[in-house]
């Protein structure tokens, strides 16, 4: 059955993590609290602004000699509940024991999602509540279409900043990181 917001959602029975590696290599899902739901493939400003700001994000950390990895779109089990794994699409992950082959075992420190037009409450509810329930210290959501980001962070006290692709926009996880969101706008088609 597919849902409004361009996701297909499986409601015959709870999936497991066997069910999600069981899929072919060319479907882009994700599983969370059982359900699996399939993502459109990104369109050509999504795959920007990633690019972009993993390029950004990798070059403070290499630059501050940080141990910090930039892993985008990896396969991430946030838990060990077998019915959760998430394809974020720029995952931050500071403790290197979480890093395996398969890609993240456990929450990243920091998770940014670009907004799909096809389903924006799956990264603006769904995913928030996950994140937040399962560790994520910082979240943000770049919304394209709104020339948004929002961040969320969520360690001792939740707060929320909203900001504009022309803000620069500081990271909650380091105290020095301020991430200029007009390089990226400017660079946007």
């Amino acid at each position: 059955m597919k849902n409004t917001a361009g996701f297909k959602k499986n409601e015959a029975r709870r999936m497991t993590e066997a069910d999600y590696y069981a899929l072919p290599d060319d479907v882009k899902a994700e599983l969370i609290d059982g359900e699996i739901y399939y993502m459109a493939s990104p369109g050509v400003t999504h795959q920007e602004i990633l690019w972009r700001l993993a390029s950004i994000i990798g070059g403070y950390i290499d630059a501050k000699e940080g141990e910090c990895r930039v892993i985008p779109d990896c396969d991430t089990k946030l838990s060990t509940a077998e019915d959760t794994i998430v394809r974020p699409d720029i995952s931050v992950i500071c403790d290197p024991d979480k890093i395996t082959d398969k890609g993240c075992e456990g929450s990243p420190d920091w998770i940014i999602e670009i907004a799909s037009p096809g389903d924006p409450k799956h990264d603006y509810l769904t995913k928030l509540e996950l994140y937040q329930r399962t560790g994520v210290r910082e979240y943000w959501i770049v919304d394209p279409m709104k020339r948004s980001v929002i961040t969320y962070r969520m360690s001792e006290e939740f707060d929320t900043t909203c900001y504009t692709f022309r803000d620069s926009i500081p990271v909650g996880i380091y105290e020095d990181f301020i991430i200029d969101f007009t390089s990226i706008d400017d660079r946007l088609y």
